[in-house]
């Protein structure tokens, strides 16, 4: 009997929805568990005991029960439902080359692109203590400076790695597509506005709540 999945989400949260779109692109059911990041809903005893000791989603749930097992992380939870599918390359280079944007997406883009996302649209500009607001300009910085190194290689190929769409596709797609609301304008990339048109089209593609 295969295994029953259980994604530990708010469905506001990029993060989240890149586990949620990796399964609809592969046709995976997953069962939603939602939370309010908002209201400390993942600080609470029975989570951090159960689910994940960090405080922190998405958690993909592998199971049910007393056998549940639990990963965290995104990209993690992403490989786990895509391993032996076309979202991961066949050969060695093309793997290696997937993590290398999957990386890039961690520590590059999402902590500049989703973190101004999260100030301003959840948040709100007005409540931010003066150490975020001496950040924001470093991090648009940076943030735009991920968004064209994207569009530079978007400018020669249509995927990030090889002829097809990639779980590097993926990880970079969800905070992308909302990069507006952190004050990055799209407009000023467009390969990746052509890209972000391709993802959409893929077959069984679901949009981020």
């Amino acid at each position: 009997m295969a295994d029953r999945f259980t994604l530990h989400e708010d469905p506001r949260s990029g993060n989240c929805y890149k586990i949620r779109l990796t399964a609809a692109l592969l046709g995976v059911p997953l069962d939603l568990r939602q939370y309010d990041i908002m209201q400390g809903q993942t600080r609470t005893a029975e989570f951090l005991g159960t689910v994940n000791a960090n405080g922190r989603i998405p958690v993909l749930q592998i199971g049910e029960g007393a056998t549940a097992r639990f990963l965290p992380e995104s990209n993690a939870a992403c490989w786990y439902l895509a391993e032996g599918s076309p979202l991961i390359p066949a050969d060695r280079f093309g793997r290696a080359d997937m993590l290398r944007w999957m990386f890039f997406e961690q520590y590059n883009h999402e902590p500049n692109i989703a973190t101004l996302r999260f100030w301003l649209r959840f948040v709100g500009e007005a409540k931010l203590t003066d150490a975020q607001r001496a950040q924001m300009m470093p991090k648009r910085i940076a943030g735009c400076d991920a968004l064209k190194v994207m569009d530079e290689h978007l400018a020669r190929q249509h995927w990030f790695v090889g002829a097809g769409a990639t779980l590097a596709d993926v990880a970079l797609y969800a905070y992308t597509h909302k990069a507006e609301e952190g004050g990055f304008g799209l407009a000023d990339y467009p390969a990746i506005g052509a890209w972000l048109q391709r993802v959409a089209a893929l077959p069984g593609f679901v949009t981020m709540d």
